[in-house]
């Protein structure tokens, strides 16, 4: 991923928290099949490896399972809030016409070998951290333990699960830091214009605060 110096994050705790918030990522191989994608939920570890592990599960009938065995490297992108950028919002285009539009994104790659597991008891712990993570804010959170215990034990045999310790992580957060200070406002003023067609208050507070630690 290409990244300017005034782009770039590479905070570790920053970029793990991005993941965490934005846990559907895009795994992306090239094996004996060709280039292949898939998004999944990922659940990371943060204290586990070099780096963290991510761990998720897809469906046995997904023969994307299949070219990860052997693979010394896969990508997953996990993506943020975006929004496109209009010239029109920047105060010095009035003045000196120097402007195009551009976009501005969120987004963390990270990079691992996956392992691919079929063992019963790791299935169960993924699905149970993957539940949990995402039902413990909700009043009444649903788990596993609702299910009947051959209906579970079917899903287990329908899933492989994925293991991917990260040896490396970057972080591309482009929210209009290369621009003054004026232009700056013009875009969160713009991008919070409820009678602008690109509004998106979302992508706003990160260019108004700068610091994407604050959003997470």
């Amino acid at each position: 991923m290409y990244i300017p110096a005034s782009f770039r994050e590479a905070r570790s705790e920053i970029l793990h928290a991005f993941m965490q918030a934005h846990p559907l990522g895009l795994l992306i191989t090239h094996g004996p099949s060709g280039l292949q994608a898939s998004p999944l939920p990922f659940l990371l570890y943060p204290d586990e490896g070099e780096c963290g592990v991510l761990r998720a599960h897809l469906a046995r009938a997904n023969p994307h399972w299949q070219d990860l065995q052997g693979l010394l490297e896969c990508l997953v992108v996990f993506q943020g809030p975006q929004a496109y950028v209009t010239p029109s919002w920047y105060p010095s285009k009035a003045e000196t016409h120097r402007a195009v539009p551009t976009w501005n994104y969120t987004a963390v790659h990270a990079w691992g070998r996956p392992e691919v597991t079929e063992d019963a008891a790791w299935l169960l712990r993924q699905l149970k951290d993957l539940t949990e993570q995402h039902e413990q804010r909700r009043p009444e959170p649903w788990s596993l333990r609702d299910l009947p215990d051959d209906y579970l034990a079917g899903q287990l045999k329908a899933i492989i699960g994925i293991e991917i310790p990260l040896q490396r992580i970057e972080g591309k957060f482009k929210l209009s830091q290369n621009r003054n200070a004026a232009d700056r406002t013009g875009v969160t003023r713009g991008l919070r214009d409820g009678q602008d067609p690109h509004r998106n208050e979302a992508v706003a507070d990160l260019v108004e605060y700068a610091d994407i630690s604050t959003q997470l």
